[in-house]
């Protein structure tokens, strides 16, 4: 399995290499412990605290972005603006602005909560499990992207009707239907009822 940042480890305020670590919840999302990334991951997999972001352009478009190659999990495909996981004792609204701006970029202008989501999703292609807590957060895209292509191979903003013409043909992330349905009431609160979401 290929080793990128995202699977490796972060430095630490001392500026030493450290294992990613992801806090485990229970079915409340109350937190229970840690595990590292990748055993989290693992089938059956652990119940372990994410975040999703999506963002929309001022004509309400949906900012979707292509998982790189690279990526340990779902590469290649599409999936929403962001997502990931905070470390522990980083709250979800924090890790959803950093990773938004170190996958994209961009900061997010008017990032809201906008609910929590549970699933359970295997990746048949890598025999890792998706078992998330998941925190959705929706907001608006309003500077020029500069992606990091270790991260996003493609973005696209799409409206409602190109989203459902593009999952048809896919490939989309596994979860990434789970969030959106969860997420639509804020999208819609967001985008106003014109946008179609």
């Amino acid at each position: 399995m290929p080793t990128t940042p995202a699977t490796a480890t972060h430095s630490s305020s001392n500026g030493t290499a450290e294992p990613i670590m992801l806090e485990l919840v229970d079915e409340n999302g109350t937190t229970i412990g840690t595990a590292e990334k990748l055993a989290a991951h693992q089938a059956p997999g652990q119940l372990h605290r994410a975040f999703s972001v999506f963002l929309f352009d001022e004509q309400g478009r949906l900012l979707l972005q292509r998982r790189a190659l690279g990526k340990y999990h779902s590469p290649g495909v599409w999936s929403n603006t962001c997502c990931g996981h905070p470390y522990p004792g980083e709250s979800p609204f924090a890790a959803a602005a950093r990773r938004t701006y170190e996958e994209l970029g961009i900061s997010p202008s008017l990032l809201a909560e906008a609910g929590t989501v549970r699933y359970n999703h295997p990746d048949p292609a890598s025999g890792l499990v998706e078992q998330e807590f998941n925190h959705l957060f929706v907001g608006m895209a309003q500077e020029a992207l500069k992606p990091d292509p270790e991260e996003v191979g493609e973005t696209a903003f799409v409206t409602a009707a190109e989203l459902e013409k593009r999952h048809a043909e896919g490939p989309f992330s596994a979860w990434f239907m789970t969030v959106l349905d969860a997420a639509r009431p804020a999208i819609r609160e967001l985008t106003g009822p014109s946008a179609g979401w």
